[in-house]
């Protein structure tokens, strides 16, 4: 199957593995395996943060990050495409015992103009607002990504009203690829953010989450609640190095097949698509006279693999994975509906 339902298909390669096999590893839950020690610092280093906390999944890294930020009764802003909001089974009310606010944005962004009037005040009615959590790239906004700007006047609003800064970094590695932007940029403007190496990057497993020393060593104990201490984790830490070294400047080719794609979807007489809206390695286009459901399961029995997004919208993603081979499966396909 040309497996295009996500960017969390990848599997690790044999030169990944390779690196997993040779890497020299210890006990995490000790502190002492010297693999993950190192990842941690390179990654928090990269992105201009303190320290980096190596946890399994990206739903533990962001869970992680607004704990650290809040307190019980306290309000995170949040588009309502957010993940954060649509999955991750109400982690934040309970792990936390907060409570998300999500606004109506543009494709999963979040402006200052929409952000202002939804802070609360310090009414002892209110939930009081503490954290603005933005997601880049967006998942169900299409992967669109974040200017420079727009996340430097988020940061602005925040500081003028004593609030904190969440990024959730799922495919920040796409974000960079499509804008330029450094990663060190990002440590500037967020308090904590988490970062993934299982979609597009291709490791197996893993996410960190990136911010103070002090803010990592509350979450480091509280990955141990939540059941995330691990031990000999310097084999995934080799695997997501390996994939950041070696798998993101593979991305601009996921995004060129995407642009690509976009285009041919465009001249379907069977769909509709923003061109405007292809920016990364995620592609959400609608229906124009059948349901999604329908469609999927057209592309299934021509051995594609999408997922409904709606009613009439169906989500493609790009990955690295898909050979060129399959790519021109793909577009022959797509024109011969």
């Amino acid at each position: 199957m040309i497996d295009l339902r996500s960017d969390t298909v990848t599997k690790p390669t044999q030169d990944m593995l390779r690196a997993m096999t040779s890497a020299d590893v210890g006990d995490d839950v000790f502190a002492e395996d010297p693999t993950i020690n190192r990842f941690e610092k390179k990654m928090a280093d990269m992105f201009g943060m303190e320290a980096g906390l190596f946890v399994p999944s990206g739903t533990m890294s962001n869970q992680l990050s607004l704990n650290v930020l809040t307190s019980p009764g306290d309000e995170v802003i949040i588009d309502k495409l957010g993940h954060i909001f649509n999955y991750e089974s109400t982690a934040a009310a309970h792990l936390s015992s907060i409570q998300l606010r999500p606004l109506d944005g543009q494709r999963g962004k979040l402006t200052p103009e929409l952000i202002k009037p939804a802070i609360r005040t310090t009414n002892e009615w209110d939930p009081h607002t503490r954290v603005i959590a933005v997601e880049n790239t967006t998942n169900k906004g299409g992967g669109a990504c974040y200017t420079e700007i727009e996340l430097k006047k988020i940061r602005q609003l925040a500081d003028q009203h004593n609030l904190s800064v969440h990024l959730d970094g799922a495919r920040i590695w796409n974000a960079m690829t499509a804008t330029g932007t450094s990663p060190e940029f990002y440590g500037s403007v967020a308090d904590t953010i988490s970062i993934c190496f299982s979609k597009g990057l291709g490791a197996p497993v893993g996410s960190m989450m990136l911010s103070s020393h002090e803010r990592k060593k509350e979450a480091r104990r509280l990955r141990k609640m939540w059941g995330g201490g691990m031990r000999q984790i310097g084999l995934l830490a080799a695997a997501a190095d390996y994939a950041v070294e070696h798998h993101w400047p593979l991305m601009a080719k996921d995004h060129d097949r995407a642009r690509h794609f976009a285009d041919v979807l465009k001249e379907s007489p069977h769909f509709s698509i923003d061109l405007e809206s292809a920016e990364t390695n995620i592609i959400i286009f609608d229906t124009l006279e059948e349901s999604a459901a329908t469609w999927v399961t057209r592309f299934s029995d021509h051995g594609i693999g999408v997922v409904p997004f709606g009613e009439q919208t169906i989500r493609a993603t790009f990955h690295f994975q898909v050979t060129d081979e399959e790519f021109d499966q793909l577009i022959r396909t797509v024109k011969n509906f």
